[in-house]
């Protein structure tokens, strides 16, 4: 694409239709794009629309676009083309910083994020000014251009707080710090005389402040994986103007909104959590600033209110005090039981309370609430961190803590006796507190692992929870049945066995409950039940075999209702991929509706054409639509439905078939896995549906096989869909092409030879070899280079043989080497005789010897999911499995037996020879076992 006016302007069109709500304009417009994407100039056309449209919606959607195709394309894959050529990526580096920091703030954001997807993947080696250009522009005094320097270095330099240590980070790391730590202290201070200097001046305040906010967000990343020397040297700086800033309160900036925080929120937030970074990792260099902080933070806690705007602040001072109280360094800060008693009372119990907002969560956002409560993410809450505090406390005064919240805790249980329907949040109150307090260690899997023996678990299950479950009406207090049910689910192990017992069909009962929060719960809670380890397990289902036995019938009865849970099913499913943004609830919709297809085609084949019938019509809108994180999902239910077909397969697969080919479907990392799955589906369902039109079908199933052998990631996934077109396709239609596709395979062989590839290619040629003989395999190879049989017996089959893993595979190429062995004639009478007796050494080995799990030192494999950008990573889904193929099937039962019988036939064509070639060149291991096989297929050689 030229860069010039009548394409800049096509491309302010398509990008206009791509806002378009009328999906048949908005969707062509889409694949325009993604068709013209891989153009050189394409993405300096976006730049040159960002910099010089006048249209803001233009600019705004060329610098989301450009975003999105720099995440997608930017990192170079091994072995895959290179998707931006060299020429648009020096443009880009050159172009996009200054372009970044002259664009309104939107717009800024979008560059930022490209700056910092491209560094992640350059910086250091291959943009090493990228850091002095921006440092440069701290001079500019223009807090406009600063901040975007500031937001784009945070992007940057975040990943230093979760990235493994290596020699590599490190080096980029002091990379950094001889560059940037400097430059940043210097605009710290300056920012903050600035902060002192305006200190009435709102409108420059809030400039300024966001950016102290950045500036402290760098300081975390840049201090997390160890203390840097600059820091260290600068500690009074920073920990200075940090409790300064800790301790401000400037009218001006504080908000009304009671549900968004403020900027002076955020920025203390952060210094708090800060704190907690140094107090943690850096104890001893932090000791002389650590009692100011303790203070400070402190009196932050008894003095910010309880509007959910304050909520992160107060998360991170109390995760502060956690982190310190725990350490041996801090333990006389808190010995004080006066201290103890006042932490428990002024910060603990008030962030223990159920608010408003939780309430209105509870009801009105439920998904949203599980999400937090049970999954775990709510790390940000103030329970969390109240909860975090009491086990912190707890790990130098556990007693003293138990018995200062015992008082606590049955205060609040009388006050719930006097009206529960009024005080039914102190119940709720005194539940997570002894959930708290009791819980030392847990697991998502196993719950709660060691508990605080101080607090009698059994006894309030049997006296506060218990009466809960029990109630007739599942349906009343609905937060303390969750609260209940949650407490079984977390002390599972805990609690007696008999105990439990009487809670599951309780919790039974509540899967009928109209609160989400209340029957998910009842259902998670269940099935961690059923799953527990040793004999509680088993003794719950042996003591509750009438509950299992209606679970047995319900799994048959189930099938007259069917019809109608696919089409609720079906609905939902529509409505999710409008918007899939919940992956756990996505996943288990799809495997309930595969657990619907076994469960009635199990009884009644002829059912799958039902729910074709019914899911087709939300499949084909899926696929339409392109909704990424459900097409891997949907080719798996495909399968699934298809690979239960006796017959031929039904005219809507095969009008489906040729969009399977299209290479856009087969970018995606997540989509490859179940597309060969179903393309092997259709092969092996409706082989003589594609040989009837193989000069349609076949080059574009050996065109995907191509693009997969190619890559070192996928080449496995090639060489499934390889075998199955060897194995179902009738030879005929596929004659034409066999040569080709090993000169393919040699290729990549001799171009970039993998221990996997050579696994998989010995498993190709010998199901080959079964399925055409093996003289065929020793003529193909011979014809594309005279002796190159002999090269691939001695230098791939003979020493590679013994790495190749898995039954069905052993026995594939256990069957093909017995046929190449003993029906290959030129083995008996050629220059390949030499090679006999080294490859029945080499196959009894594969029966007899452990697998060669050696992989060389200088391979280095691509992660199938590591790839550039976002991409829909592949989820199998456990009940569209699929059960292991054998092309041999019951051919062969036994391999030994078959070479055993094998070798006798060919000691009767070839008289005296076969006896003699053993006795003289086998070894004496290989000739004992050898003889034990002819002794079980009772043979005698000749």
């Amino acid at each position: 694409m030229e860069l010039s006016d009548t394409n800049l302007q096509a491309l302010t069109e398509y990008l206009k239709k791509t806002l378009d709500p009328d999906p048949a304009i908005r969707r062509p417009a889409e694949k325009y794009l993604e068709s013209v994407e891989v153009s050189q100039n394409y993405p300096l056309l976006l730049l040159t629309l960002i910099g010089n449209s006048q249209d803001t919606v233009i600019k705004v959607c060329s610098s989301v676009t450009f975003k999105n195709y720099i995440k997608r394309n930017w990192r170079i894959i091994e072995d895959e083309p290179n998707k931006i050529c060299e020429a648009d990526r020096v443009a880009i580096k050159a172009n996009i910083i200054n372009l970044m920091l002259s664009s309104p703030e939107q717009i800024q954001k979008q560059l930022s994020d490209a700056i910092s997807i491209i560094g992640r993947e350059d910086f250091p080696q291959k943009w090493p000014d990228l850091l002095k250009e921006m440092v440069n522009r701290f001079q500019s005094g223009d807090f406009h251009v600063i901040n975007g320097v500031l937001h784009t270095a945070h992007s940057l330099f975040k990943r230093y707080r979760h990235e493994f240590k290596s020699t590599e980070l490190w080096t980029e790391i002091k990379l950094v710090l001889d560059t940037f730590a400097a430059p940043l202290t210097s605009l710290f201070t300056a920012t903050i005389e600035l902060c002192n200097t305006h200190a009435n001046d709102i409108s420059v305040l809030k400039v300024l402040f966001s950016s102290l906010i950045l500036i402290a967000k760098l300081f975390h990343s840049l201090n997390f994986q160890d203390l840097p020397e600059y820091f260290e040297d600068n500690m009074e700086t920073w920990m200075t103007n940090f409790h300064n800033l800790l301790t401000l309160d400037n009218k001006l900036l504080q908000t009304d909104d009671e549900e968004e925080a403020g900027l002076l929120e955020m920025l203390k937030s952060q210094i708090c959590d800060n704190a907690a970074l140094y107090a943690q990792k850096y104890d001893e260099e932090f000791q002389p600033y650590l009692p100011r902080f303790v203070t400070a933070i402190w009196n932050l806690l008894v003095t910010t209110g309880q509007e959910v705007k304050y909520d992160l602040l107060v998360s991170n001072a109390i995760q502060f005090l956690a982190s310190v109280c725990g350490r041996p360094h801090y333990k006389n800060l808190f010995e004080d039981p006066s201290t103890l008693t006042s932490i428990c009372e002024k910060v603990i119990i008030p962030n223990m309370e159920f608010r408003a907002a939780d309430e209105e969560a509870f009801e009105d956002n439920s998904e949203e609430y599980i999400r937090r409560d049970l999954e775990g993410s709510d790390i940000d809450t103030r329970r969390r961190a109240a909860c975090d505090l009491v086990r912190g406390l707890c790990k130098f005064f556990e007693v003293h803590v138990t018995n200062i919240f015992s008082g606590y805790v049955s205060s609040m249980l009388q006050e719930f006796a006097k009206n529960p329907t009024v005080n039914w949040k102190h119940k709720d109150a005194a539940i997570f507190l002894v959930t708290s307090l009791a819980s030392k260690a847990q697991t998502q899997k196993h719950g709660i692992t060691q508990a605080n023996e101080l607090v009698n678990l059994t006894d309030f299950f049997i006296n506060h929870i218990l009466p809960d479950l029990k109630s007739q009406n599942v349906n009343e207090f609905p937060v303390l049945k969750a609260d209940g049910i949650k407490y079984v689910m977390f002390f599972r192990n805990q609690i007696p066995k008999e105990h439990i017992l009487t809670a599951i069909p309780l919790l039974i009962s509540h899967l009928q409950a109209e609160s989400t929060v209340v029957h998910t719960y009842a259902a998670h809670a269940l099935e961690r039940l059923f799953t527990m380890r040793g004999g509680t397990a088993n003794t719950t289902l042996t003591r509750i075999l009438a509950i299992m036995r209606s679970f047995s019938l319900l799994q048959e009865a189930i099938i007259q209702y069917i019809p109608s849970v696919i089409s609720q099913l079906t609905q939902k499913l529509l409505s999710v991929s409008k918007n899939p943004s919940k992956p756990h609830f996505n996943h288990y919709l799809f495997e309930s509706i595969c657990l619907s297809v076994r469960i009635t085609c199990r009884a009644n084949p002829a059912a799958v054409g039902s729910f074709e019938q019914a899911l087709f019509i939300v499949f084909t809108e899926i696929l339409q639509t392109d909704v990424q994180e459900f097409i891997p999902y949907v080719f798996q239910v495909m399968s699934l439905l298809l690979e239960m077909h006796k017959n031929e397969i039904p005219d809507s697969y095969m009008a489906l078939f040729p969009h399977l080919l299209q290479p856009v479907l087969w970018e995606r990392t997540g989509n490859i896995p179940p597309l060969v799955r179903l393309l092997q589906a259709y092969l092996e369902r409706g082989a003589s549906a594609i040989a009837a039109n193989a000069t349609d079908k076949i080059p574009g199933l050996l065109g995907v096989f191509q693009k997969l052998i190619a890559s070192r990631a996928n080449d496995h996934q090639g060489f499934y869909l390889l075998n199955s077109i060897i194995e179902h396709l009738p030879p005929e239609c596929i004659e034409q092409y066999k040569r080709q596709i090993f000169i393919v395979l040699f290729q990549r062989l001799q171009n970039s030879k993998t221990t996997k590839f050579v696994k998989s290619f010995l498993v190709f040629l010998n199901l080959y070899c079964v399925r055409f003989g093996a003289i065929a395999l020793q003529e193909m190879f011979d014809s594309i280079q005279p002796k190159m049989f002999g090269m691939v017996v001695e230098k791939i089959i003979i020493p590679e043989i013994q790495k190749v893993s898995g039954p069905v595979e052993k026995k594939i190429c256990a069957v093909g080497i017995t046929k190449i062995l003993t029906e290959c004639p030129p083995m008996m009478d050629t220059d390949y005789t030499k090679l006999w007796t080294p490859l029945l050494q080499a196959l009894i080995g594969l029966f007899e010897l452990p697998e060669d799990d050696t992989i060389p030192d200088d391979e280095h494999f691509i992660d199938i999911e590591d790839t550039p950008g976002y991409q829909t990573a592949f989820s199998q889904l456990a009940f569209a499995g699929k059960k292991e193929h054998d092309p041999i099937g019951a051919m062969v039962n036994n391999p030994k037996i078959l070479l055993a019988q094998s070798l006798y036939k060919l000691s009767t064509a070839c008289p005296g020879r076969v006896p003699s070639m053993i006795s003289t060149s086998l070894n004496s291991e290989a000739l004992q076992f050898l003889q034990g096989y002819l002794q079980i297929a009772s043979v005698i050689l000749v």
